[in-house]
C-alpha cells in the first residue's frame, strides 16, 4: 500500500500539462476564428469604402473604381481578346493611320463571309463589319470603323457605345429625354465630341445607392410600348421592374435591335407588337422603315442590330428567370464579399462560375453542348445565306433585263422581309445559343421567304423570257 507522501507518477503530470496546453491552443484557435468571423461580417456589412463622393456627372470608371476597386479591376479585363470556337474577339494587326490610329483591330466578318457584302450592298455595313471586342473598346471601335467614312452616321449610334447619362442630363439641362433628343439631332461627328468614355458605371448604377437603373430613354420608351402590347399600361421600368429583371434590362439598353425614326433620326426600339422577329418585321413595315435601297435589287431595306435581348427572351434561360448577368457577369467571392464579375464576356470562357452553378455536368460536356448548338446554327445559316444571295442575284438579273418596279415589287418584298430575318439572326451574337429552336425555326421561315421570292419573280416577269442563270458555285459554305 502506498504511503501518503509518495510522489505522483511522472506520466500523469505530463498528461495534465499536455491537456492544459491543448486547451490553451484550442481556446486561442476558437478566439481567432471568432475574430475572423466577426471581421468578415463587418467587411460584408461595408461592401465599399467611400474614397470619392460619386454623383451622376461622373462618367470616368476609374473614379468609380476608387470606391469599387474589385469591380473596376475586373472591368479593365474587358480589354482581353479571347476567342471561343464560334465567337469572341481575336485581335489582328492594323497599320495605324491618321484616320485610324489603332494598331490592333478585330477580325473582319466580311472577309470570313463575302455573302454579307451582297446582303448589305449599298449600305455602310458592306464596307466594314467586324467581330465584337470587349466593353472597353466599344467607343474606340465605333469611332474608327470604316462605316464612319462611307456614310454620315447619326449621333444616336452612341446610345450603345458611350457613357451618355451625364451627357443627356447636361444637354437636356437636367431632363434626360431632352438630352437624348438633342443627341438624336446631331451627326455622329458632333455627338462624339460630347462624350469621353465607353459605357461606364454611371450608365447602369445610381451613384448614391448603387441600385441598378435604366439610363437610356430609348429603352424606357421601347419597354413601355412592349408592356402596353401585353396589356400593362403606363409601365415605368425604373419604378416597376424587379431587381432580377433589371439584371437583364440594364444590358438590354444596348444589346437590342433598333432603327432611326423620321427626319430627326430618333432612336427607336421596334417592340410595339412584341419581341419576336415576325412581330418586329411587322412593326417596322407598319412604320414604313426604309434605311437604304439595296444596290443590286432596288429594294427598300431594314437593318437588324445585335438583338441579343429579343432572342434571349425566346429561350429557355429567359423562361426560367435567368438574367443576362447570371451568365455573363456571374457572382464571385472576394473575401467575405460576393460581387458581380464585371469582366463581361462569353460564359464559355468562365464555365465554372457561369454554367456549373446550375448545370452539374463536367465543363467539357457543357462546352460540347453549346458548340453543338452553334454548329447547327452555322450550318443552317449557310443554307439561308445561299438562298438569299440567289434571290438577290435573280432580282438583279431581272432588273438588268428591264423588268419594271411593278414586276419586281413582290420579289423585293420577299427580299426585304426574308433578309431582315437572316440579318437579325446573323447579327445576334450568341450564334443561336440564346434560343436555339427559335433561331432554327426563324432561319427556316427566312429560307422559305427567299425561295418564294424566286418563284413569284419568275411568275411576274415570265413574259420577258429571262433565262435565269444559276447561282455561281463559288458561294462559300462558311464554317466561321
Amino acid at each position: 500500500m502506498a504511503t501518503p507522501n509518495a510522489p505522483r507518477p511522472a506520466g500523469k503530470g505530463r498528461l495534465l500539462v499536455t491537456a492544459a496546453a491543448l486547451a490553451v491552443v484550442a481556446g486561442v484557435g476558437i478566439a481567432a476564428l471568432l475574430v475572423s468571423v466577426f471581421e468578415h461580417k463587418q467587411e460584408a456589412k461595408t461592401p465599399f469604402f467611400q474614397v470619392v463622393d460619386l454623383n451622376d456627372t461622373i462618367d470616368d470608371p476609374a473614379i468609380w473604381g476608387q470606391n469599387f476597386p474589385l469591380q473596376y479591376d475586373r472591368y479593365k479585363k474587358t480589354t482581353d481578346m479571347e476567342r471561343t470556337r464560334y465567337g469572341g474577339s481575336e485581335g489582328v494587326p492594323h497599320s495605324p493611320t491618321e484616320a485610324d490610329p489603332r494598331s490592333i483591330v478585330a477580325r473582319s466578318k466580311l472577309e470570313l463571309d463575302p455573302r454579307l457584302k451582297t446582303m448589305w450592298a449599298g449600305y455602310a455595313f458592306a464596307a466594314d463589319y467586324r467581330e465584337k471586342r470587349g466593353h472597353a473598346y466599344m467607343l474606340e471601335d465605333q469611332a474608327y470603323t470604316e462605316r464612319q467614312r462611307v456614310a454620315k452616321q447619326p449621333g444616336a449610334c452612341l446610345n450603345c457605345h458611350a457613357s451618355l447619362y451625364p451627357t443627356y442630363l447636361r444637354l437636356g439641362e437636367g431632363d434626360l429625354t431632352k438630352g437624348f433628343e438633342a443627341i438624336n439631332h446631331m451627326s455622329y461627328a458632333d455627338a462624339r465630341k460630347q462624350v469621353t468614355h465607353p459605357i461606364s458605371c454611371v450608365d447602369c448604377h445610381e451613384a448614391k445607392t448603387m441600385n441598378l437603373r435604366i439610363s437610356r430613354p430609348a429603352f424606357v420608351e421601347g419597354i413601355r410600348a412592349l408592356k402596353a402590347s401585353q396589356g400593362v399600361n403606363d409601365y415605368d421600368v425604373n419604378r416597376d421592374a424587379t431587381r432580377q429583371e433589371m439584371r437583364s434590362y440594364v444590358c438590354a439598353q444596348c444589346h437590342v435591335t433598333y432603327y432611326f425614326r423620321g427626319a430627326e433620326k430618333r432612336l427607336t426600339f421596334p417592340w410595339p407588337k412584341g419581341l419576336k422577329v415576325d412581330q418586329i418585321v411587322a412593326a417596322e413595315n407598319e412604320d414604313k422603315v426604309g434605311e437604304w435601297t439595296h444596290k443590286d435589287t432596288g429594294a427598300s431595306m431594314m437593318k437588324a442590330r445585335h438583338p441579343e435581348f429579343e432572342t434571349w427572351s425566346q429561350g429557355i434561360h429567359a423562361r426560367s428567370g435567368v438574367a443576362c448577368a447570371d451568365c455573363h457577369m456571374p457572382y464571385v467571392r472576394e473575401g467575405a464579399m460576393k460581387i458581380s464579375d464585371h469582366n463581361v464576356r462569353s460564359p464559355l470562357l468562365n464555365v465554372n462560375a457561369s454554367c456549373q452553378t446550375c448545370h452539374r455536368w463536367p465543363e467539357q460536356e457543357l462546352k460540347d453542348r453549346v458548340e453543338e448548338i452553334q454548329t447547327r446554327f452555322v450550318e443552317t445559316r449557310n443554307v439561308a445565306m445561299n438562298a438569299l444571295v440567289e434571290l438577290i442575284g435573280d432580282i438583279k438579273q431581272a432588273k438588268d433585263a428591264g423588268a419594271t418596279d411593278e414586276e419586281l415589287a413582290a420579289a423585293r418584298k420577299h427580299q426585304r422581309d426574308g433578309q431582315f430575318k437572316i440579318d437579325f439572326l446573323v447579327s445576334e451574337n450568341s450564334m443561336g445559343f440564346h434560343a436555339d429552336q427559335y433561331t432554327v425555326k426563324s432561319f427556316a421561315e427566312a429560307i422559305n421567304l427567299c425561295r418564294e421570292g424566286q418563284l413569284v419573280l419568275r411568275h411576274d416577269v415570265k413574259a420577258r423570257n429571262i433565262d435565269f442563270a444559276p447561282t455561281p458555285a463559288s458561294i462559300p459554305a462558311v464554317a466561321h
